[in-house]
């Protein structure tokens, strides 16, 4: 048995682990303004061409999504921190290590376009646009969070964002439906539907692939794939791991998504699929979590501290994109230093903002149930309390 899961880790890492070298097509001088790099094909299902396999990037941008990266990377482990001080409570899931999809996908798609997403949230809510005050604060409970401290780790949103969704799977249908209004609404908008490995054998995800493959919504079907459910491998829990192929009727592609380059370019090219009215599209993006599951699973009992460490070592997402840009000459060691130095002082004075801001007050508990609704009562704990609503 365990030569056999030995077997299947092996397999498993050789999908997402690489060295970070890679090939720079295009020379540079002291300071090039852009680079052309060599990325990962993808493998492509019912396609007859996929995404590129180069792609340009300027030092504007390198440089933008390296600070994205760094600043999700220090926001989760902050979020450990404050979880382990006992100032966050409940559910955190966090998403250290898979910071190349959130990145990628938002680099991808325009801001009118519209995202939906499991619990592993907080990449994305950054991403979409809220501060990093606004998430730590609401992971905190405190009226400063982004759903005024009532949502938690796993019920944020942001502008054309829609959470942070707890039941596992539930984001799928309702991810077809944004996309059905996207359709109904004729402005060549798509949303971007996520979910994870375990989520993927959920039956819902299937029924919401039926419809979205009917109706030809501009749905992307994302699969952020980091090779383990909560507790146990992915090939001990599918059939088949195939995910980008789950869709049957439903063109796929699988990416490697510890690359913020090739997650871009496939996010590119899936959105013009889909906004040139072909219907959905499933994308399988292969990640790894170097967290547990969520904050109550030590994330070793299944796996082993080495393979983690592999994983760092050889496509941390960060790294990757580290090495490109100082090898090509986009930018210097010295940058990226000052980069770091900036970023753990807005992580700081976030989680400072985080543990200092007021919760917020009892009386505002029955607050934004609904919108554009006539004040009414809420019964609280007991059937003595009562609280009013305000939209």
């Amino acid at each position: 048995m365990k030569k056999m899961l030995a077997a299947a880790v092996s397999r498993v890492l050789s999908r997402v682990a690489r060295k970070p070298a890679s090939s720079v097509l295009v020379a540079s001088c002291n300071y090039s303004n852009d680079a052309t790099f060599e990325i990962k094909k993808c493998d492509l299902y019912q396609l007859e061409e996929g995404p590129p396999v180069t792609t340009v990037l300027t030092r504007e941008d390198g440089l933008k999504y390296y600070r994205m990266m760094q600043t999700i990377r220090r926001m989760e482990l902050k979020a450990d921190q404050l979880y382990k001080q006992k100032f966050i409570r409940g559910f955190c899931h966090l998403c250290d290590g898979q910071e190349a999809c959130c990145v990628g996908l938002e680099a991808g798609i325009n801001p009118t376009d519209h995202v939906i997403t499991s619990y592993r949230a907080h990449g994305l809510c950054y991403v979409r646009g809220l501060s990093v005050g606004a998430i730590l604060a609401e992971l905190t409970g405190r009226r400063g969070g982004c759903a005024k401290g009532k949502g938690g780790s796993m019920h944020m949103y942001a502008k054309n964002f829609y959470g942070g969704n707890g039941i596992v799977g539930a984001q799928g249908p309702l991810g077809a439906g944004v996309a059905l209004a996207c359709k109904y609404k004729g402005k060549k908008e798509v949303c971007l539907t996520l979910y994870g490995d375990g989520a993927a054998n959920q039956g819902q995800i299937f029924e919401a692939y039926n419809m979205a493959a009917l109706w030809k919504l501009p749905c992307i079907f994302v699969c952020e794939n980091n090779l383990y459910g909560m507790g146990t491998s992915a090939e001990r829990a599918a059939a088949s791991t195939d995910y980008y192929k789950r869709g049957h009727f439903i063109p796929g592609l699988r990416v490697d998504g510890m690359d913020v380059l090739c997650v871009r370019e496939a996010m590119r090219f899936a959105a013009d699929y889909c906004r040139s009215e072909k219907g959905p599209i499933v994308m399988e993006l292969q990640t790894y979590r170097y967290h547990g599951h969520s904050m109550s699973d030590p994330g070793v009992s299944y796996r082993t501290r080495q393979e983690i460490q592999n994983v760092r070592s050889k496509s941390d997402p960060i790294m990757l994109l580290k090495d490109r840009m100082v090898n090509s000459k986009l930018a210097t060691v010295e940058e990226f230093k000052e980069i770091d130095v900036e970023v753990r002082k807005e992580i700081d004075d976030a989680a400072h903002f985080a543990t200092t801001d007021p919760e917020p007050p009892l009386e505002e508990l029955g607050h934004h149930i609904y919108c554009n609704n006539p004040p009414f009562e809420v019964r609280g704990a007991s059937q003595w309390i009562k609280f009013k609503s305000l939209s």
